[in-house]
C-alpha cells in the first residue's frame, strides 16, 4: 500500500499558521460563544421566572417554578441539541459543511429572538412559549457541534490542529462568562431605576413589574453575536476536504485553497483515482467501517457519554454551594432585581476560576501533551476530587470548611475542561473519514447530550436526601448529595476506562488517520 495525499491537502496541513486560521477560529468560535450563552443563561433567570409567573401572596417563600416546569424549560434545550447534533451531523455530510453551517446560524438568531417573546402574560402561554422556541433553539445549536468542529478541522494545519478545534471549544466558557455580565449588567441597571423592598418587607413590591423585561433581555442578547458572524460565515469557501475527498471536485478545491493559503496550487495527474478508489466509500453502517473505525466510535461516544452525566450534574452542587458560602442569601431577604444579580455574580466567579481557564490549558497544551493524556488526566483527577468530596462531605459543608468546598469544585471542574470536556469534542472531528466525519461527531455529541440529560435530571431527583420531610418541594426522597457525587466519582473513573479505545491523533493528517490515503501502487 502507498501513502498517497492530495497535493491540496498537504498543502494545508503544512501551511504555516495565517490570519486565516484565526478568521475561521472566530467565525466557528462564534457559534460557539452564542450556543453556550444560550444554553447556560437560562439557569440565570429561572429564579425569576419563578417570582413572576408563580407568585403566592400568602407564601413565606418568593415563588419558584414547579419541579415539572423547571425540567421542561431546562430540559427541552438539551433534547433539541440532541436531535440537531444527529440530524445536521448527517446533513453536514450531504449537503456540504458550510450550507449546513448558514441555516443552523440563522436557526439560532430568530430562536433567540423569539424565546424572549411570549404570547400572553399567563404563566401557562409564557412557559409553553418559552420551551417551544428553546427547543427548536437547540436545535440549531446542535448542528453547530458537529460543523464547528469539522470545520476547523479540516482548515487546520497538522502541528496546531488540536490547540485550533480547542480553541473553537474555548469560547464556550467566554460565552457562560457573556451571560453572567449580561445579567449584572442588565439587573444594576434596572436596580437603579426601579428600587423595590425586599420579599419580607412587601411580597407584592419585591417583584416590580419591568422585573419582566430582565429575563427577556437576557436571552434575547444571545442573538446578537450570532448574526455579527453570519456574513462571514457565508463568505468562508466550502473546506478542501470536503470538496475533494466527498464532492469529487478536485478542481474546486484546489481554487478555494489557493485563495485561502494564497499560494498557487496545481492539481496532480493522478488525483482523480485517488479520489474515486471504490475501496474507500464505505457507508457507516458497512463491515468495513465497523472493522476500522468501530472501536473508535464506541470509545467517543461512551467517554462523551459519560463525561456529560458528571458535566451537567454540576448545576445540581452549584446552588447549594453558593447558598454555603453565603454568596446568595436566604430568597426571602432580596427582592427579585438583587436575586439575578447575586446568581450572575456567583456563576461569573465560578467561570473565571475555574471553567474558562480550563478551556486554555486545554489550548496551550494539546499538541503537546496529546489528546489521549489530556483525557486519562483529566478522569482520573475528577475522580479523585469527586471522590474527596463525597466521603468527607458532612465535613465540607460546615460553615468553617467552605473555602475549601469551593476550592475542591472549583478543581474538578477546572480538570472537566482540561480533560475531557474539551477533548471529546475535538477527538471525533479528525479520526473519521471525511465523508462521515460530521456525522460521526454529530453521533458523538448526542450521545454525550444523552449524558447531559441523565446528568441534569436523573441526578436531580437522586441527589434529593433520603429524609421526606428536607425534599424539596414536589420532589420524592432521592439518595442524597455524597451518595450521588459517590457515583459520579465511579462514572467518571468508567470514563478514564473508555479512553483507552480512543487513538491518539496527535501530529498527524486528518487523510492518514481515517486512512484515506491508502491506495495500491
Amino acid at each position: 500500500m502507498a501513502e498517497q495525499q492530495l497535493g491540496v491537502l498537504k498543502a494545508l496541513d503544512v501551511a504555516k499558521t495565517q490570519l486565516y486560521h484565526f478568521t475561521a477560529i472566530v467565525i466557528a468560535g462564534m457559534g460557539f460563544f452564542t450556543d453556550a450563552y444560550d444554553l447556560f443563561c437560562v439557569s440565570l433567570v429561572t429564579k425569576l421566572l419563578g417570582r413572576i409567573y408563580y407568585f403566592n401572596p400568602l407564601s413565606a417563600k418568593p415563588g419558584s417554578l414547579p419541579p415539572h416546569v423547571a425540567a421542561a424549560v431546562n430540559g427541552v434545550a438539551l433534547c433539541g441539541t440532541l436531535a440537531g447534533q444527529l440530524f445536521f451531523g448527517w446533513l453536514g455530510d450531504k449537503l456540504g459543511r458550510k450550507k449546513v453551517y448558514g441555516i443552523t446560524l440563522i436557526m439560532m438568531i430568530l430562536c433567540s429572538v423569539a424565546s424572549g417573546l411570549s404570547f400572553g402574560h399567563q404563566a401557562k402561554g409564557v412557559m409553553t412559549t418559552l420551551c417551544f422556541f428553546r427547543f427548536w433553539l437547540g436545535f440549531g445549536i446542535g448542528g453547530d457541534y458537529p460543523l464547528s468542529a469539522t470545520i476547523m478541522s479540516e482548515y487546520a494545519n497538522k502541528k496546531t490542529r488540536g490547540a485550533f478545534i480547542a480553541a473553537v471549544f474555548a469560547m464556550q466558557g467566554v460565552g457562560i462568562l457573556a451571560g453572567g455580565f449580561v445579567a449584572l449588567a442588565v439587573s444594576s441597571i434596572f436596580d437603579k431605576k426601579f428600587p423595590s423592598p425586599t420579599y419580607a418587607v412587601d411580597r407584592a413590591l419585591s417583584t416590580p413589574p419591568q422585573a419582566d423585561y430582565i429575563w427577556r433581555i437576557i436571552v434575547m442578547f444571545g442573538a446578537l453575536p450570532a448574526a455579527l458572524t453570519y456574513y462571514w460565515r457565508m463568505k468562508m469557501p466550502e473546506t478542501a476536504r470536503y470538496t475533494a475527498l466527498v464532492a469529487k471536485n478536485l478542481k474546486q478545491a484546489t481554487q478555494d485553497m489557493s485563495k485561502v493559503l494564497q499560494v498557487e496550487l496545481e492539481m496532480e495527474e493522478r488525483a482523480e483515482d485517488i479520489v474515486k478508489d471504490p475501496r474507500l466509500n464505505y457507508g457507516l453502517f458497512s463491515k468495513e467501517f465497523a472493522k476500522r473505525h468501530g472501536l473508535h466510535l464506541l470509545g467517543c461516544t461512551s467517554t462523551w457519554f459519560l463525561l456529560d452525566i458528571a458535566f451537567y450534574s454540576q448545576n445540581l452542587f452549584q446552588k447549594d454551594i453558593f447558598s454555603a458560602i453565603g454568596w446568595i442569601p436566604k430568597a426571602a431577604t432580596m427582592n427579585a432585581i438583587h436575586e439575578v444579580f447575586r446568581i450572575g455574580r456567583a456563576q461569573t466567579l465560578i467561570a473565571l476560576c475555574s471553567t474558562v481557564p480550563g478551556y486554555w490549558f486545554t489550548v496551550a497544551f494539546i499538541d503537546i501533551m496529546g489528546r489521549f493524556a489530556i483525557q486519562l488526566m483529566g478522569f482520573f483527577m475528577m475522580t479523585v476530587f469527586m471522590f474527596a468530596i463525597a466521603f468527607p462531605y458532612d465535613h465540607w459543608i460546615k460553615p468553617d470548611n467552605r473555602i475549601g468546598f469551593v476550592v475542591m469544585y472549583s478543581l474538578t471542574f477546572f480538570f472537566a475542561n482540561f480533560g475531557p470536556n474539551a477533548t471529546t469534542f475535538i477527538v471525533p472531528a479528525e479520526i473519521f473519514p471525511a465523508r462521515l466525519r460530521s456525522t460521526c461527531h454529530g453521533i458523538s455529541a448526542a450521545t454525550g447530550k444523552a449524558g447531559a440529560i441523565v446528568g441534569a435530571f436523573g441526578f436531580l431527583y437522586a441527589a434529593q436526601p433520603q429524609d421526606k420531610t428536607k425534599t424539596d418541594a414536589g420532589y420524592p426522597p432521592g439518595i442524597g448529595v455524597k451518595n450521588s457525587l459517590i457515583m459520579l466519582g465511579c462514572i467518571n473513573f468508567v470514563g478514564m476506562l473508555f479512553t483507552f479505545l480512543v487513538p491518539e491523533p496527535k501530529g498527524k493528517s486528518l487523510e492518514e488517520l481515517s486512512g484515506e490515503t491508502e491506495a495500491e501502487k
